[in-house]
């Protein structure tokens, strides 16, 4: 179960404002890369949270309203299916955590969910399996996750032939007959489809 174990570190080390990253959506075959980062307030404890991996999507989508309205700050930011086209997946998805942090109002350290850090003007820490470890990092892969999947239920409505709002983007085999059976929307990754296609 994730802890303030690393925040309560950080905050021994002098940092004040430590925000938790985390991302949504690298592996699907369609949709944005979402990321998200999240301050909470010391010690608070929000009954249920956990990696967003490990929690149904009502849980999900119930934790996402707390977490936004008791977080002392959070932003919610993603890269295009255009930009992860262009500078690739890894690359997009450390787009999608800069731009998350940097639209905090202030923030003096972010822990990141895994091993790689986008460059930041801040202190970063990776920390591989963070949604597990840290409460902020499983608050920011909640809000990450929720507002992504609400993304490819929209896309869902414009496209339904592909059924994103079951899947939600991820390659399964109903998605790639799908896919073979109508072709790619503007909205499927080029470079993920090349084996398929």
């Amino acid at each position: 179960m994730p802890s303030f174990e690393y925040e309560t570190q950080a905050r021994q080390n002098g940092y004040k404002l430590i925000c938790g990253v985390d991302e949504a959506g690298r592996g699907p075959l369609a949709g944005p890369v979402y990321a998200a980062a999240v301050i909470l307030p010391d010690n608070i404890e929000i009954n249920g949270l956990d990696d967003s991996k490990k929690l149904s999507e009502k849980k999900r989508e119930q934790l996402y309203d707390i977490i936004t309205e008791k977080a002392v700050d959070y932003c919610i930011a993603f890269a295009s299916v255009e930009e992860i086209e262009e500078y690739n997946i890894l690359n997009a998805t450390m787009l999608a955590m800069k731009r998350a942090v940097q639209g905090l109002k202030n923030c003096d350290m972010a822990i990141i969910d895994g091993n790689r850090m986008p460059e930041l003007d801040i202190f970063t820490q990776a920390l591989i399996k963070g949604d597990q470890k840290s409460y902020s990092v499983a608050a920011a892969s909640i809000l990450a996750k929720v507002s992504r999947d609400r993304l490819l239920i929209k896309m869902d409505d414009e496209f339904p032939q592909y059924n994103f709002k079951k899947h939600k983007g991820y390659g399964t085999k109903e998605h790639i007959d799908n896919i073979k059976k109508y072709g790619a929307c503007k909205y499927h990754r080029p470079s993920f489809l090349k084996k398929i296609v």
